[in-house]
């Protein structure tokens, strides 16, 4: 069976993962480094399977690829692969649980540690010569706040979710959970609106779906504590960033540290990246990007993919 990995340096940077199961799995499997969009259908022509990133396979490429039976996804969002289309023609689509846990669990932490300690400012300090000049043992310029005994929000209460209330459990801090943005509510959680205002960090964790788009916009940065922090490893359209960077500016919130945009690479910009944001910290997607978690990616795909073959279900959301 003819099998295609549109790309694979998504997640393989310089060849540094050993993709050895995937091959042994599909014999015939093709590693392309990078897919054009539009490319997408002439690659995937005669495919059995496709393995894919952030690429998006859509209405068009399945049904002009009538040999398609599996997608498999190097992630955990499907939002990228048409879920109706792919039923409509019976093509298997799998995606990842749990394979990047840890790396996240340590960017948020670290991220908010960042913002709390100050370690930048102080870092930036030292750089200029200000401690060499200073009249005492050390300079206290930036406000540092304990995280022991302050309350964190989770939205999306997964596996991600857990371990990174598991996380902040470990330092003192008390959680608090919403509700699933559209879902009923469930014992022990409150809705967005009520947990905003009490928390002193916001971290998300849900998919991008029709009921998280836009999930916190002006008014929802307007209810938090003005020295709170919001951290997103989810997905950029969860936040409106014009009205985060406001917020920032204005001083209505304490810190963001946010690892995914709406539009990834922003080739087009967006509010986040000016240069006069403070107390912002954005990375370039990649709390997920330990190479541990890359290799485990790349092997829980071939588990997909074996499985798959099989007759099985394991990853299946179609």
């Amino acid at each position: 069976m003819r099998a295609v990995f549109l790309d694979y340096a998504t997640v393989s940077h310089r060849d540094d993962l050993d993709p050895s199961r995937l091959r042994h799995a599909l014999p015939e499997l093709e590693l392309r480094a990078q897919t054009v969009q539009s490319g997408v259908t002439h690659a995937i022509a005669g495919a059995g399977a496709v393995l894919v990133n952030k690429l998006r396979i859509g209405r068009e490429a399945i049904a002009a690829t009538p040999t398609l039976k599996l997608v498999a996804l190097a992630a955990t969002g499907t939002n990228n692969v048409d879920l109706e289309a792919a039923r409509e023609r019976g093509v298997a689509v799998c995606n990842l649980r749990d394979y990047c846990t840890a790396s996240v669990v340590q960017h948020v932490l670290g991220t908010l540690l960042l913002l709390t300690h100050r370690l930048r400012e102080y870092d930036a300090l030292v750089r200029s010569g200000a401690w060499q000049k200073g009249e005492q043992f050390c300079l206290l310029e930036y406000p540092i706040r304990e995280l022991c005994g302050r309350r964190f929000g989770i939205v999306g209460y997964g596996t991600l979710g857990r371990a990174v209330g598991r996380a902040a459990q470990a330092f003192g801090m008390e959680l608090a959970i919403a509700n699933r943005p559209g879902g009923a509510p469930e014992p022990g959680r409150v809705n967005l609106a009520e947990l905003l205002p009490s928390v002193d960090v916001l971290s998300l964790h849900v998919p991008l779906t029709p009921a998280t788009a836009g999930l916190i916009g002006a008014s929802q940065l307007a209810s938090m504590k003005p020295d709170a922090v919001l951290i997103n490893t989810a997905r950029g359209a969860l936040v409106d960033g014009a009205a985060l960077a406001a917020a920032l500016r204005a001083g209505r919130l304490g810190g963001a540290a946010i690892d995914v945009l709406p539009q990834e690479p922003p080739v087009d910009g967006d509010p986040l990246l000016a240069p006069d944001i403070p107390n912002l910290i954005v990375t370039p997607h990649v709390a997920w990007g330990a190479r541990e978690a890359r290799q485990r990616c790349i092997d829980e795909m071939a588990a997909n993919v074996e499985d798959f073959l099989r007759g099985g279900r394991r990853g299946r959301v179609v």
